[in-house]
């Protein structure tokens, strides 16, 4: 144990004191819910990245995952339902030096706010999506969403889910994105690593996070602890950095491909883009 995490013990401190809202704090989070771990990645992330905490936004939608926004002391904006995206592209092109960092769940992304995903990656917009899949609409009680697999059981899937999930990367992917990325709970030093990467991209950076969710989708699918949906991370999840992001998508029985699928370098931004037109509108002014 270092002198520094001593003098940590002996004040009481802990190591994320002022990056967390503590009027805030007991979180909401269910007993074995993966949020509060992947929550401490992302903090850990965005100082490793080096950004200044005063020019950080982390925005969410509705949801539990949506819920991170709130309890960041950093600019947050905890928006309607579906909207994280939107407004976190209004707020990255008016203040270009700001990190732009969207923290939410996948049917608040990719069910109601599915359209705004696909526009904004096809916009290259400068912004960073952090996407927690835990397979359900956790919140509200557990129905079958976007990304739950055929066979998977929820309140609204008694029989099993009969429907086609969404593959968040290669969605993504397909859409522009120029960095795409998965990881699992369990994953956490990968995590950080390439949720830093993704903060140092200059364009649409997406990267999904597949979480333990044990109240709604855990227990209705004979994983009723959080220990036991990490160990099933652990037995059926295989790393394949650069995999093509068409043979990603995740089955019932199939292995979970994580890993780095997309880095792209040199495309212009949605910003670089409206600060080009700016200036090519004050050239013409000044001509007049």
């Amino acid at each position: 144990m270092t002198e520094e995490n001593i003098d940590l013990i002996e004040s009481h401190e802990h190591p994320l004191d002022g990056y967390l809202r503590n009027g805030r704090i007991p979180h909401i989070f269910c007993p074995g819910c993966s949020l509060g771990s992947i929550m401490t990645v992302i903090v850990d992330s965005i100082l490793a990245a080096g950004f200044d905490p005063k020019k950080v936004a982390v925005v969410s939608g509705i949801g539990c995952t949506g819920r991170i926004a709130g309890y960041l002391n950093f600019d947050s904006f905890h928006t309607t339902h579906g909207r994280a995206i939107p407004f976190a592209i209004g707020l990255s092109v008016t203040d270009p030096e700001r990190k732009v960092i969207v923290v939410s769940g996948d049917g608040d992304l990719f069910a109601i706010g599915g359209n705004h995903m696909i526009h904004s990656a096809r916009r290259n917009a400068d912004i960073t999506v952090i996407c927690v899949n835990n397979f359900n609409y956790g919140m509200t009680g557990g129905q079958a969403g976007p990304t739950s697999y055929k066979g998977q059981f929820q309140s609204t899937a008694p029989y099993g889910s009969v429907e086609e999930p969404f593959n968040l990367p290669d969605l993504a992917a397909s859409c522009g994105a120029v960095y795409v990325a998965r990881w699992t709970a369990l994953d956490v030093r990968r995590m950080k690593d390439s949720v830093v990467e993704a903060l140092l991209k200059k364009g649409f950076s997406f990267v999904e996070v597949l979480g333990s969710c044990p109240t709604t989708y855990g227990r209705r699918n004979q994983l009723a602890e959080g220990k036991m949906i990490l160990e099933h991370f652990k037995e059926h999840t295989e790393l394949q950095h650069g995999a093509d992001t068409r043979e990603v998508g995740i089955s019932k029985d199939g292995p979970m491909i994580v890993g780095k699928f997309v880095d792209i370098e040199g495309r212009p931004t949605l910003t670089d883009h409206l600060l080009s037109l700016q200036e090519k509108g004050r050239a013409s002014i000044s001509k007049k």
